[in-house]
C-alpha cells in the first residue's frame, strides 16, 4: 500500500505540494517538535488504484494516515527536504477527502436510530450553525525530556513527543504527569518546541429543523431538536 500511496501522490500533484510544504518548514528559523501536513485525497481515484487502500482510508483513516506518514518520512529523508527532522513520529498527517461516497452509511444523522457511530471514520454532516465560539489556540505537538540527567531520554533528541490526534482532548497532548518509559522518571516539556494551532467550537442543529419552522404539519407527533458541538481545528 505504500507504493500505491506514492503513485497516487505523484499523479495527483500531492507530492509536489508536499515538497513545497517541506521547503517552508526547512526555510523557517523556528524549531518544531511536529511537522503537520494536510493531504487532499480523492477516495474514488485511490480505490481505482488499489481497492484495499481505498477502503482502508474510508473506514480506518487514522491507521491509513500512518501509511502516508511512513511514505512522507522516507521521501523527506531520501530527498533531504527537512534537515531538522529526526524521527518518523515527528510527522503528523491529516487526510482531507475531497468527497465521500453518496451512501446513507456515510451521513452522520443524530436523529437516526441506532446511533452506531463508534468507529473513527469519515462522515458527512449537514446542519445549521446556531453559535460560534472565538478562535483559540491548542497544542498540536510538544516535546518532553526526562528529568533524570543520566537517562538517555534527557538529551535533546525527539524521543518523547506528544502529537494531537482527532478526537483527543487537550490533556492527552500536554500535562505534567507523563512518565519516562525508560526509567519511570517524570517528563518535563521543552516549551521551545511546542507547536500551536487554531481551534473553534461550533454549535449546530440538524437541517430538519427547517421543517419545524414551517408550522404544524399533518403529523401531530411531538419531536425535539438537540444541538451538537463540533470542534474545528
Amino acid at each position: 500500500m505504500r507504493e500505491v500511496v506514492l503513485v497516487y501522490l505523484d499523479r495527483s500533484g500531492g507530492l509536489q505540494k508536499f515538497v513545497h510544504d517541506c521547503k517552508k518548514y526547512n526555510d523557517s528559523k523556528q524549531s518544531y517538535a511536529v511537522y503537520r501536513f494536510i493531504i487532499s485525497i480523492n477516495p474514488s481515484d485511490i480505490a481505482e488504484l488499489d481497492a484495499t487502500l481505498g477502503n482502508y482510508i474510508l473506514h480506518n483513516p487514522l491507521q491509513a494516515a500512518q501509511i502516508f506518514q511512513s511514505v512522507c518520512f522516507v521521501a523527506i529523508k531520501t530527498l533531504s527536504l527537512i534537515e531538522q527532522l529526526q524521527t518518523e513520529a515527528q510527522i503528523s498527517i491529516l487526510l482531507k477527502p475531497t468527497h465521500l461516497p453518496p451512501l446513507p452509511s456515510y451521513v452522520l444523522s443524530l436523529s437516526a436510530y441506532p446511533f452506531n457511530y463508534t468507529s473513527q471514520r469519515f462522515y458527512m454532516s449537514e446542519g445549521i450553525v446556531i453559535a460560534m465560539g472565538t478562535v483559540t489556540k491548542y497544542t498540536q505537538g510538544a516535546r518532553f525530556l526526562c528529568t533524570e540527567e543520566t537517562c538517555p531520554f534527557s538529551e535533546g533528541r525527539f524521543r518523547c513527543i506528544r502529537v494531537h490526534c482527532p478526537g483527543a482532548t487537550e490533556s492527552a497532548t500536554v500535562r505534567t504527569d507523563f512518565m519516562c518509559n525508560l526509567c519511570s522518571s517524570p517528563l518535563q516539556e521543552d516549551m521551545k518546541f511546542r507547536v500551536l494551532g487554531d481551534k473553534q467550537i461550533v454549535e449546530m442543529i440538524d437541517a430538519k429543523i427547517l421543517n419545524a419552522l414551517k408550522g404544524y404539519s399533518i403529523d401531530k407527533s411531538h419531536f425535539r431538536i438537540q444541538a451538537f458541538t463540533l470542534f474545528l481545528r
